[in-house]
């Protein structure tokens, strides 16, 4: 019976291992299939280091995008978690809830139960928050340890004091009661480490005597009549079938889950006819509504030398990593992104519609830095109405899907990246920064008209790492939804689908905390239905 248990989770990342804990925490036998290997690596585990295991093919799946048509042909890297924890042990430890108005509008959208007073007691449950004085909007003993960023580098405070002479305000919560403002940034980072959710959620499933994990591809998901019935998966060149008695429930991305319910017959007709796959299902949604976040990052140099770059040689880095072995302290205890600021890029914005990151070093997320001492500003609009689609390549599991986000497709687009630019400017000219401020690295201060702003725009514009919304949560009776509000595939009984592919629309900030939120609150709905 190893192969038998009562739930199979596809994916042991940010929702699934939330998942998982929570099915196995109530009595229930729980197999987690991941395809990626151990977090124990230091890369990992040390939050300075967080630009590696991005960029490392044993902890990612290597996917890239096809040529985006609006960005004069560039294919952009899309990372995505293979190590246990999944993208929560390869992301910048970043912690956003995302805006309340975000989950009122999935529940308008036909996510029923869905809205921010229904998701909240799930965010609360997750966490356990060191940020401050208790309250009703924090959770105080989940399995998640959220910290607040200190400041320990002095740019960080010109940076907040500069958007409060720019006339913004400033958030003591952006989790909190109100995210719109300047303010300390909070993380995933407990007592000097990453605390993903391998850490938080799957190491503590798998001390449970009913939790086990198991490695390997997942080829389908196999089916008795029209129930899922369990999980195909391969490794080393063997296939092996592993049973579910009560649900299968996918959590492997934005990217792998709706892959695997084509790879297993549910999808758009045309897409599985195109391959060869019989269709189980025909849902339309499958693979579409597929969005992300873009950012620029805009650098400055600083005439002052207190920036990180005094860290970035090779022996400067040995030295961090050093001292983060032997102590836990130190600049690779933090992942340097001490700040944070949700603004209205105009004041017709129902709610804040730019996020910005601030790091006190000039560097893109390759690691490649600037030369010389300096500063920047990743900016970009949070809810762009570009849409893309994950589609099948081949009815081999092994091959790649095809990724197209259709970045920058509306004229929206481009009018709110040209308002975060000129904003980023007018809040880096403030006299906060006039000790620092020296000459702009990029875009550079010659590119001013629009023209000039949308070439920089084409060229260097970059993926925050945030794909979400290709299994669409709606209404059972909506055509394009994949799932209803209860996470079950809309078609097919006993398979769910629990990740960040489900969100109806993209969250106000980074990805990880409503993807984690998803797991557990679909465990609350298996539960229910089990009870």
């Amino acid at each position: 019976m190893k192969d038998t248990a009562d739930y199979i989770v596809l994916g042991a990342g940010s929702a699934g291992a939330a998942l998982a804990f929570r099915l196995a925490e109530a009595g229930h036998e729980v197999i987690v299939v991941e395809n990626g290997g151990s977090d124990r690596s230091p890369l990992i585990r040390m939050p300075g280091a967080l630009s590696y295991p991005m960029n490392m093919r044993r902890y990612d799946w290597g996917f890239h995008t096809l040529p985006e048509p609006h960005l004069g042909g560039r294919t952009l890297p899309v990372p995505r978690g293979k190590v246990v924890g999944g993208s929560s042990s390869i992301n910048g430890m970043v912690f956003v809830r995302g805006n309340p108005a975000d989950f009122d509008h999935w529940a308008d959208a036909g996510a029923e139960g869905w809205d921010f007073a229904s998701v909240l007691p799930y965010f609360k449950r997750m966490e356990t928050w060191h940020g401050g004085t208790p309250n009703g909007l924090r959770g105080d003993d989940g399995p998640l340890h959220i910290t607040r960023a200190r400041h320990s580098n002095p740019l960080h405070a010109m940076f907040r004091a500069a958007g409060a002479q720019a006339g913004f305000p400033e958030t003591d919560d952006y989790n909190g009661a109100q995210q719109e403002g300047f303010g300390a940034m909070e993380r995933t980072i407990w007592k000097g480490q990453r605390w993903s959710t391998a850490r938080a959620y799957l190491g503590p499933a798998l001390r449970l005597p009913n939790c086990r994990l198991v490695r390997g591809l997942a080829l389908r998901v196999t089916f008795r009549g029209d129930r899922a019935s369990g999980l195909e998966i391969a490794r080393y060149g063997r296939t092996r079938q592993l049973h579910a008695r009560r649900e299968v429930i996918l959590a492997a991305s934005a990217i792998n889950s709706p892959k695997l319910l084509m790879l297993s017959g549910i999808g758009p007709e045309s897409q599985l006819g195109a391959h060869g796959i019989p269709v189980r299902a025909a849902r339309p949604g499958v693979g579409q509504n597929l969005q992300d976040h873009l950012e620029l990052y805009l650098q400055m140099q600083s005439r002052q030398p207190i920036s990180l770059y005094s860290h970035w040689s090779l022996a400067g880095k040995a030295r961090v990593g050093l001292e983060w072995l032997l102590t836990g302290r130190g600049i690779g205890a933090s992942n340097q992104f001490d700040s944070v600021a949700f603004l209205r890029s105009e004041a017709s914005a129902d709610y804040p519609d730019l996020q910005y990151h601030f790091l006190p070093l000039a560097v893109r997320y390759d690691g490649k830095a600037a030369k010389g001492h300096g500063f920047q500003a990743h900016v970009g609009p949070m809810r762009s109405p570009s849409r893309g689609a994950v589609t099948l390549t081949s009815g081999d599991p092994k091959a790649k899907p095809a990724i197209r986000f259709n970045y920058m497709a509306h004229d929206q687009d481009w009018r709110d990246f040209r308002r975060a630019i000129r904003l980023t400017r007018e809040i880096f000219a403030q006299p906060a920064f006039d000790g620092v401020r020296g000459d702009e690295i990029q875009p550079g201060a010659a590119v001013q008209s629009d023209a000039e702003l949308d070439d920089f725009i084409r060229a260097h514009v970059e993926s925050a790492y945030h794909p979400c919304g290709t299994c669409r949560m709606g209404a059972a009776n909506d055509p394009h939804a994949v799932v209803d509000p209860e996470t079950r595939v809309i078609g097919v009984d006993g398979l769910r689908v629990a990740d960040s592919s489900i969100f109806p629309r993209i969250t106000n900030g980074n990805l990880n905390a409503p993807s984690i939120m998803v797991g557990e609150k679909a465990a609350a709905h298996i539960l229910s239905d089990a009870a």
